[in-house]
């Protein structure tokens, strides 16, 4: 595990019908995040945006939020829409991943 994983924590706080993944590092004030909103099943997630700060950024912070989503929903059996171009970019480069592409 890298210094920056162990000095991240991330949290998700659902919002409504949607939610956000957000990630705190020990030390900073800035913070990144995931947002996610319904996809019309209660199967289905549509990943809308990530967001890492400049002042957080390189240290795979957006990484850690993809691999949040990701394992809730292996976890919770819900399929996910990487409308962020981020989210799509680590599905294509994660081809186990497939199952969980909606």
């Amino acid at each position: 595990m890298s210094d920056t994983e162990t000095s991240v924590t991330i949290t998700h706080h659902p919002h409504g019908k949607g939610g956000k993944y957000i990630a705190e590092i020990a030390g900073e004030s800035a913070t990144g995040y995931l947002e996610w909103e319904p996809g019309g099943s209660d199967d289905v997630r549509v990943a809308t945006h990530t967001v890492v700060p400049k002042s957080i950024g390189g240290r795979g912070i957006a990484g850690l939020l993809v691999d949040a989503l990701i394992a809730d929903a292996r976890e919770e059996g819900f399929r996910i829409v990487p409308q962020c171009w981020y989210v799509a970019k680590k599905f294509d480069a994660n081809p186990d991943w497939a199952d969980l592409r909606a």
